[in-house]
């Protein structure tokens, strides 16, 4: 299937990205696909540089007649976010993404696809590689680590980059302009809560909470998908009120950027409570018909197990339970002067809970940093009432919008020639890295843009054929215009 992607138009974008798919990528594991990105721009003969962060630049000089014209930075990060289905058997460190051309989609097969962000570098790949077409000086910039923490943005020395226009290729909506995106923070709570030996008489439970849609948890936090982390909870917490039930173990969610799609626990019922079984369905068909809409494939399974040998003692139960249960989760604050745009949320990614050690993981976005800041406390103070300790890591700032900047226009009035429609100019609640790349290059102009790209960071993403070839040809314009 992939020689069917290969053949696709342009032939050089699809090419690249195949071979950009073979190379395993996760964030913070970016070596193999730095050492290929190195050689990639070495094979050419084009200047290339990787700094001590694994960050990689590769610089072309302007078409014949170009030279004259200012220099752009063409961006993308390198990693890619790796989740897969739990019956998905995948091994993300050895295998290559396997891919599958479904009518004008792509997608994998039971894994993300990495089309974010690898569509950008595949682009910036085939500009690299073309004789024909035409463009200013290039500086084409991979970065690694963006999706758990902007490191490889963040670490960018000042003087390396020479070009005063940025194009940053990591937009998910073909009819996009992004000119601003949100900032964002770590949340992390840890605590060791006392066990116990399990009561005599209690039947041991694993309670399975999957088919969730989730999806990113800056872009599609507006959507009001259930999260995992919560939904369980919710049964946990009632039915510890109801029939007294004990928590042995808890793993829900993975990455901070993904809303959690599957949730896992073990517990233990008294044998008395003959009717947990009955109260759990019917709980499961109020959660199925409140999230038929968003989630039509939730499922909420209880089978029986082993009795655990040592549950977590109830006065840390009731703790955790209801600290999870007041950790705020998705939307926030909308922004008072963008309609529409989600001004700061927060995603309750991973809760984990083994052998009576606790950790909860979020990730809390906002356009306002002081915002973002102030949302963190707040979950700090949340989970300090559990006797948690609470770190901060991984901030990052925002990209306040400039709508009146030359690229803007430029590109605006491009989209409205190419495509005889109106652009939608917008910011983003999503993490990009212009905020900080414009910190350590003050005065660059930048814009984000890309194809149609559904359901990042989840093993439904997918990517849109066609809408590849329109922003192909957008960036190709927009590149011979720059002036």
């Amino acid at each position: 299937m992939n020689n069917k992607i290969s053949q696709l138009e342009p032939t050089q974008l699809w090419q690249s990205f195949v071979e950009l798919n073979a190379v395993p990528r996760a964030s913070k594991k970016e070596e193999r696909v730095t050492k290929f990105a190195a050689e990639f721009g070495r094979s050419l003969g084009l200047l290339t540089d990787v700094d001590s962060t694994g960050n990689v630049l590769i610089r072309k000089p302007a078409s014949p007649g170009m030279e004259g014209r200012p220099t752009v930075v063409l961006q993308a990060h390198l990693d890619m976010v790796h989740q897969k289905n739990s019956d998905t058997t995948f091994d993300f460190d050895q295998q290559g993404i396997e891919m599958v051309l479904e009518g004008d989609w792509i997608r994998a097969r039971g894994t993300t696809l990495g089309a974010d962000n690898g569509i950008g570098v595949a682009s910036i790949m085939a500009i690299l590689k073309s004789d024909t077409v035409a463009h200013p000086p290039i500086e084409a910039l991979f970065t690694i680590d963006e999706e758990t923490g902007m490191t490889g943005a963040k670490a960018l020395q000042a003087g390396w980059l020479k070009g005063k226009v940025l194009l940053n290729l990591d937009t998910e909506e073909d009819n996009e302009l992004t000119i601003g995106c949100a900032g964002g923070i770590d949340v992390t709570g840890t605590l060791t809560a006392s066990t116990e030996p399990t009561p005599t008489k209690h039947l041991g439970f694993q309670i399975r909470v999957r088919g969730l849609n989730g999806g990113h948890s800056g872009m599609d936090i507006h959507l009001g998908r259930g999260n995992a982390n919560k939904l369980m909870n919710r049964l946990l917490w009632q039915a510890a009120q109801k029939f007294e039930l004990r928590i042995a173990s808890i793993d829900g969610g993975s990455l901070r950027n993904a809303i959690p799609r599957e949730s896992l626990a073990i517990i233990a019922v008294p044998a008395i409570h003959g009717s947990f079984q009955d109260w759990m369905a019917a709980e499961t068909e109020v959660l199925k018909s409140e999230y038929a809409t968003t989630d039509p494939d939730l499922v909420v399974e209880l089978e029986n197990c082993e009795a655990p040998a040592n549950v977590v003692a109830s006065s840390a139960q009731s703790q955790i339970l209801g600290v999870t249960y007041a950790i705020p989760n998705g939307i926030f604050r909308m922004s008072p002067s963008v309609p529409g745009l989600v001004q700061t949320s927060n995603n309750l990614a991973k809760i984990l809970l083994t052998d009576g050690k606790l950790q909860w993981a979020c990730l809390t976005r906002s356009s306002v940093d002081s915002e973002r800041d102030e949302l963190a406390r707040m979950i700090q103070a949340t989970m300090q009432l559990a006797g948690a300790q609470v770190t901060f890591a991984g901030d990052y700032p925002g990209w306040q919008p400039d709508p009146n900047s030359q690229i803007v226009k430029l590109m605006g009035d491009t989209y409205r020639e190419m495509f005889n429609s109106e652009p939608h100019v917008a910011a983003c609640h999503a993490g990009l890295e212009c905020g900080i790349i414009g910190a350590h290059f003050p005065g660059m102009e930048m814009i984000s843009f890309g194809p149609n790209i559904r359901g990042a960071h989840s093993p439904d993403e997918k990517v849109q054929v066609s809408s590849v070839q329109k922003f192909w040809q957008f960036l190709l314009t927009t590149l011979s215009k720059i002036a």
